[in-house]
């Protein structure tokens, strides 16, 4: 799915380590955020029905009804995740998810990336580059999950769903971006959650994001949606516009 890119502040040939960085910065979010946006597009799919209607059986957009409905009703939530990239890098974490507007994934070490979304701005620390980045969080992915009601108006269309002794899969592409790929999301059925989700991109990469656990976290503190440059006030951050 096609969104805005947030807006770097480099100059036009510069090769300075910290231009360096601000790339790996949006590189990094874009990786991270996939998380957000294939989740979000299961979301939205049951509204492509009206304008690009999918050869479905009535039984198959019910399952798409209630993924839609489940998304809705997360509410307050934490986890675990894996995330297995193209190349075969694994890495995990934790995640939490507090509607509307909240999020939280925080890597394990080494790597110990930190991506926190507010309400308004979704910021993002690696401490291994030393890098801090902010963007607005309408700009994002993240925007469309966390939002107060989710919206099914964005066009994506489920091609089929697949059926599982325990579970269903839905795979959705966007309808006005065909060439820039498809989402798998998985579910269970017993206890009904979502239990993963895979991106194939236009060259034919997977990135597949698992969830090994995902419980209620009603009260969560607030805290954990707030993050600062943990650099210090003398470090210059990479602003998103």
């Amino acid at each position: 799915m096609a969104y805005p890119r947030p807006n770097f502040p480099l100059k036009a040939g510069s090769a300075s380590v910290e231009a360096r960085k601000g790339t790996l910065g949006l590189k990094v979010l874009q990786r991270i955020l996939r998380i957000a946006a294939l989740v979000a597009a299961t979301a939205s799919a049951s509204a492509s029905f009206a304008a690009a209607p999918a050869p479905l059986s009535p039984e198959d957009r019910a399952l798409v009804d209630q993924a839609t409905d489940y998304l809705q009703n997360l509410g307050e939530v934490k986890g675990r995740f894996v995330q297995t990239e193209p190349r075969g890098s694994v890495s995990q974490g934790e995640l939490y998810l507090k509607r509307p507007g909240r999020a939280r994934f925080a890597y394990d070490p080494p790597s110990g990336l930190l991506v926190v979304s507010d309400g308004a701005t979704v910021s993002v620390f690696d401490p291994r580059l030393r890098t801090f980045n902010h963007y607005p969080l309408k700009y994002t992915p993240l925007s469309l999950f966390l939002a107060r009601q989710i919206r099914l108006d964005r066009g994506v269309v489920v091609s089929h769903v697949t059926h599982f002794s325990n579970g269903f899969g839905l795979t959705a592409r966007d309808a006005r971006h065909e060439a820039q790929g498809q989402i798998t999301l998985t579910f269970a059925t017993d206890p009904f959650r979502l239990s993963d989700w895979t991106m194939t991109d236009a060259r034919g990469q997977t990135t597949r994001v698992r969830i090994t656990s995902l419980e209620p976290a009603s009260g969560a503190d607030a805290a954990l949606f707030v993050l600062h440059d943990p650099r210090g006030p003398a470090s210059m951050s990479t602003p998103s516009n």
